[in-house]
């Protein structure tokens, strides 16, 4: 995550500025749904265009879960590797191709990808003692995995917009409507005291 807003030059500080509330609650309460509205608008403040951050945030939670894909592959080599089985490379990469795969569309609550974690051991011919293992402490690591996931779809609509070169660009028109709205308020105020001033 940090090479990508390095090499797209994202403001360091205000993107962990509109993102750090999002990312706490969704931390704290395990669930990225939870924080959907608030991302949305912190991002929007923060120079997304409304139409850009609308498509992408909604979808990113589907198919842009980092942290879930990082999880499942970490948590199946754990499983291989607490029962002593050998597993060759190339079986280990067509297993987390697979969790890759399988991760995309999850549902966004707690402790879904237990599902999914076990139900690919079962198809590799895995032990799924590790998973009653992992499961012991899976509300924390999905606490982690929920923070990772919520950062991930923020800073790929933050990139898309960078890429379709409207970042920023809708929060200056923003100002420049408030502008000429305040202008335009402040001259019918003035032709009306002159009318009461004429009046009297």
């Amino acid at each position: 995550l940090v090479p990508s807003i390095i090499l797209t030059r994202i403001p360091f500080k205000g993107f962990v500025r509109c993102t750090w509330r999002p990312t706490l609650i969704g931390f704290s309460t395990a669930s990225s749904e939870a924080v959907l509205p608030m991302a949305m608008e912190n991002l929007q403040a923060f120079g997304v265009p409304k139409s850009i951050a609308a498509f992408v945030m909604p979808v990113g939670y589907s198919f842009n879960l980092a942290g879930t894909t990082l999880y499942l592959a970490l948590a199946s080599i754990f499983a291989v590797q607490a029962d002593g089985i050998d597993m060759p490379l190339s079986q280990q990469m067509a297993m987390m191709f697979t969790l890759m795969l399988t991760s995309k569309g999850v549902a966004a609550v707690p402790r879904a990808s237990l599902v999914i974690l076990a139900a690919t051991l079962k198809n590799y011919n895995l032990p799924l003692e590790a998973v009653a293992v992992i499961m012991g402490i899976d509300a924390l690591m999905d606490m982690g995995r929920t923070a990772i996931n919520i950062v991930g779809n923020c800073l790929a609509t933050v990139i898309l917009a960078k890429w379709e070169n409207d970042f920023g660009r809708e929060t200056e028109e923003d100002r420049i409507t408030m502008g000429e709205e305040l202008e335009a308020g402040y001259e019918d105020k003035q032709s009306h005291l002159k009318e009461i001033s004429i009046s009297h």
